[in-house]
């Protein structure tokens, strides 16, 4: 890996790992349509010139965007619209960490995911077998969400958990719909487009439950970093770093989200870590690795997207959805 693409690698693990706990910031000020409303709007505002000034209005671009239009709804609800709302409630019960150690779970239920899709459809791809490792990592994966959100873990109620889970699996249906129906859609542009349906879906709620009085510095501070830093800033860093590392390692970011979610929760929230925390990352993370080895057929948090954000990239290369991630 080149000296920029290991720049690029930590930057990216540490963008996608600090959403939790921003999440859990902006909660303690604002009501989840306000939190949500204004991450995705400040989130489009600085997509959308991006994506204009990569060519998403130029004739062809623009053609396949509103071919796909359904599809691109269907993704903006399934990666964003839902999962965020979900993963801000439940935050609201739940320590950041936590929240970011059950999301780590993604991996091994999109390689769940895809596996019965093959099932269904009737379809053979190796890369997509059930293979026994693969077997052992989705046990020890759900074995340490078990252990993380089940009776006496201490880390929240049962319904934040499940929340979180559902978060989780939109994170991973998402791609799964990306790969399959938006192939052929421009990455920036798509996402650009998602982040605006859902800032439009969001606004009556969030009118609806603004705040009557101006949230401390703190929570404006935790809500503009989702918006300019996790959500626009890391879909474009992300991108660049698949240009310049390739889209297989780049995914491998995915493990290192957690780590920093965990970190940043025990250091600036004073989250309290316990021998159960520990040994659920060990178990989600390494059922994780195992769950997806050597798949061509799933990436942890991307669409196959043509990338381009870059002159040099690729004409064709898996690129990430919103990432919300991992999507956050």
């Amino acid at each position: 890996m080149s000296r920029r693409g290991a720049v690029l690698f930590a930057v990216m693990g540490v963008i996608w790992g600090i959403p939790y706990l921003l999440i859990k910031v902006a909660d303690g000020g604002v009501s989840v349509p306000v939190l949500v409303w204004t991450r995705v709007t400040v989130g489009a505002l600085i997509l959308v010139p991006v994506a204009l000034a990569q060519g998403a209005w130029r004739p062809g671009q623009r053609a396949a965007l509103r071919r796909h239009w359904r599809w691109l709804a269907a993704y903006a609800v399934i990666e964003i619209i839902g999962p965020w709302a979900l993963l801000s409630t439940a935050e609201r019960h739940l320590s950041s960490s936590t929240s970011g150690l059950l999301i780590a779970s993604v991996p091994a239920i999109g390689a769940l995911l895809t596996w019965l899709a093959v099932r269904r459809g009737g379809l053979t791809s190796g890369s997509e077998r059930l293979t026994p490792a693969r077997v052992a990592g989705l046990a020890l994966g759900f074995a340490g969400v078990a252990l993380l959100a089940g009776p006496g873990a201490g880390h929240g109620d049962l319904v934040s958990d499940a929340l979180v889970l559902l978060t989780a699996l939109g994170y991973a249906a998402g791609p799964l719909l990306a790969n399959r129906k938006l192939t052929d859609v421009p990455s920036i542009g798509a996402n650009a487009v998602c982040l605006v349906i859902a800032a439009v879906v969001y606004t009556p709620a969030a009118a609806l439950t603004w705040p009557h009085a101006m949230p401390s510095a703190r929570v404006l501070a935790a809500l503009a970093a989702l918006g300019a830093v996790c959500t626009a800033a890391g879909l474009v860093g992300y991108f660049w770093l698949i240009a310049e590392v390739g889209a297989a390692r780049a995914t491998v970011v995915t493990y290192l989200n957690p780590a920093v979610a965990v970190a940043l929760g025990a250091g600036i929230l004073g989250e309290r870590l316990t021998p159960v925390t520990g040994v659920s990352f060990v178990l989600i993370l390494a059922g994780s690795v195992l769950a997806t080895r050597a798949s061509a057929g799933i990436r942890l948090s991307s669409g196959r997207w043509r990338n381009q954000t870059r002159p040099s990239a690729p004409a064709r290369e898996t690129s990430p959805g919103t990432g919300l991630r991992p999507r956050q």
